[in-house]
């Protein structure tokens, strides 16, 4: 069960002296997904490469504080003493740090007057989260859409007719508190308009010897304007009774699908990151990580993290 949240970005810069800006794709991720050997998934050996670079990069404790800096800095940009004094270590020190993170392409250095200007490289935002998905085996290339889908599962377009069951199915995943921020079970009115038109659907299933609606599936606007026409937030909404029976999966074969016919060329949702079946399933529809968003919303008074997935229609 997944509900989303905005998604936003940063672009930050710090002086730093005599480093030179790697090539602009060196944060991009290597192509070419994991071989097959004997049937198993084999990450290649140029890829590994250039994974382990990154991880080493960020193996010095000071380095990754140093980045979560400039990353981080009020105005975009800082000069290489006053990160030093944040930091608390010597202006060398601080330099030699820099200069590894630009040796691997996680910053861009450019000269800017008699100083050093470091930008963060924004490919290694997506590059990086995207490497740990392939290492830990969640994401081994981008699939279209989920495969082995149950035969005992159908799906159709949602109807008015569906709106109350629709709601119980959403009131639970409320219930549970690792679904949505939501904490209201909003009115049937409110969902006639919720989603996109042509895009949404309902999944049925046979209970107790009756078919009977057992999930739901939705694609909402994430803006009026009229250049993210083909951008929607999604929404996938199991009933208790029903999970661990494909639905889900067939949900979202659906969601992907229509929305690749249907004009949407890039679909976002966010994910507690404690709801990690949920985060696999949307792999493997071709769901990538963009990011980890720390604190980005309270439930219940608590401060909770949300994991940032988009899947982008192929070929656009």
């Amino acid at each position: 069960m997944i509900d989303t949240v905005s998604g936003m970005s940063v672009d930050l810069t710090i002086p730093i002296a005599d480093v030179t800006s790697p090539p602009a794709g060196d944060c991009a991720a290597p192509g070419g997904g994991p071989a097959s050997a004997g049937g198993a998934a084999v990450l290649g050996e140029d890829s590994a490469a250039t994974y382990a670079g990154w991880f080493a990069s960020l193996s010095d404790p000071t380095r990754v504080r140093l980045l979560h800096a400039v990353s981080t800095a009020p105005a975009g940009r800082i000069r290489v003493g006053d990160l030093a004094s944040v930091l608390g270590i010597s202006q060398s020190t601080c330099s030699h740090h820099v200069r590894k993170l630009a040796e691997i392409g996680f910053v861009f250095v450019d000269k800017v007057g008699t100083a050093s200007v470091v930008t963060v490289n924004p490919a290694c935002c997506t590059g990086l989260p995207h490497a740990a998905d392939v290492v830990m085996g969640t994401l081994a290339s981008a699939p279209c859409c989920p495969e082995d889908l149950p035969t005992d599962v159908t799906t159709r377009a949602l109807v008015e007719d569906d709106l109350p069951v629709v709601r119980d199915i959403y009131a639970e995943g409320i219930a549970t508190r690792n679904a949505t921020f939501e904490t209201e079970v909003p009115t049937i009115s409110a969902l006639t308009t919720k989603w996109l038109p042509g895009h949404a659907w309902v999944a049925e299933l046979d209970i107790d010897g009756q078919r009977q609606v057992v999930g739901w599936t939705g694609v909402s606007a994430v803006s009026a304007r009229d250049c993210y026409a083909g951008v929607g937030e999604t929404s996938v909404y199991v009933t208790e009774a029903a999970r661990g029976r494909g639905v889900g999966k067939t949900l979202l074969h659906r969601q992907v699908t229509e929305a690749d016919a249907g004009g949407l060329w890039t679909l976002q949702t966010s994910i507690f990151p404690e709801n990690r079946a949920s985060l696999a399933l949307h792999h493997s529809a071709g769901y990538q990580t963009l990011a980890v968003r720390s604190r980005i919303a309270r439930l219940d008074g608590v401060w909770r993290d949300t994991v940032l997935l988009e899947r982008r229609r192929e070929n656009d």
